[in-house]
């Protein structure tokens, strides 16, 4: 049976220099997921306007289910500016109070969450009150819960991000986002101590920490896993670390080995830094075919 994946929180549009486009961590994670044939949906709020519209039009286009998007009259739908004059480390100003500030609770989100195999959240969505407290109940009812740190400055306090630490099961993060943290506890300042000090402190089951183009590390009751980067021409950042977590999820759901895990989201995350913008199409057999000196096709 096809494993559903559930993302919550924000939709929007990223305005670069010279164009827009589609995206926010968990629309993209959507759409990744569903590029590898997985039932994903999205719970996210767009507004009643001509951009809002556009957004609906685009998860159509990516095969993710419209019916968990609410659409609001008061609020205008959610827009990022994005600085890239770094392509290895994009920066945005993101605009507030938007609509997916305002996602309600409703009977068919809890039901959609309960049926769910895993429930992907940041902590992004919960920088409202509203959006904060719909969370908060999603989170009670969910079987299996990813914790997609992705930390945005000034949009979260630590009492929030320990609150859904506390919640995860499994947690992604980066290295800077892991020193944070770690800096929080005085915990040690070394990856893999610091690790391992996050990991029991929340109670985690799994902790996968992203390295940029070094690759990443993950721990879990297994110890640890450590995978090198795949070097590649960079087009922008813009949506990696959203496929990496896709495709670690992916394989994940699969049961593979925690190395065959990370093998493959290291190379997924490269793959789409390779392509303009966060949701390029791409498959299992697109990964393989990329970097076959590596990954043996299947």
């Amino acid at each position: 049976m096809n494993p559903t994946i559930t993302c919550f929180g924000e939709i929007l549009w990223d305005v670069l220099p010279t164009s827009r486009q589609p995206g926010g961590a968990p629309m993209n994670v959507a759409a990744d997921l569903r590029n590898f044939g997985l039932n994903a949906q999205l719970i996210s709020r767009v507004g009643h306007d001509e951009l809002g519209l556009e957004l609906l039009h685009f998860l159509t286009q990516k095969g993710i289910p419209t019916d968990l998007v609410q659409t609001g009259q008061s609020h205008l739908t959610g827009v990022a500016k994005a600085n890239i004059s770094n392509t290895n480390e994009v920066t945005y100003k993101i605009v507030q109070p938007v609509a997916w500030d305002y996602i309600f609770l409703e009977p068919h989100l809890i039901q959609a969450v309960q049926a769910s195999d895993l429930f992907v959240y940041g902590s992004l969505a919960a920088r409202s009150p509203q959006t904060h407290e719909t969370l908060r109940a999603l989170l009670e009812v969910a079987r299996r819960k990813v914790f997609d740190v992705n930390l945005r400055a000034p949009h979260y306090e630590r009492e929030t991000v320990e609150e859904l630490l506390h919640r995860a099961d499994i947690a992604k993060l980066n290295e800077h986002e892991l020193a944070e943290l770690a800096g929080w506890y005085d915990e040690p300042a070394e990856t893999e101590a610091a690790m391992q000090a996050l990991r029991g402190r929340f109670g985690l089951e799994t902790l996968c920490v992203t390295l940029g183009e070094k690759g990443a590390i993950l721990l879990n009751d297994s110890g640890f896993v450590r995978q090198a980067g795949f070097p590649v021409d960079v087009a922008d950042t813009i949506g990696s670390g959203d496929a990496f977590l896709a495709a670690f999820l992916y394989k994940t759901l699969q049961g593979e080995s925690g190395p065959k895990i990370l093998e493959f989201a290291c190379a997924t995350g490269a793959y789409v830094a390779t392509q303009p913008g966060a949701t390029p199409a791409f498959s299992e057999a697109t990964i393989r075919a990329t970097f076959e000196h590596v990954l043996p096709s299947r």
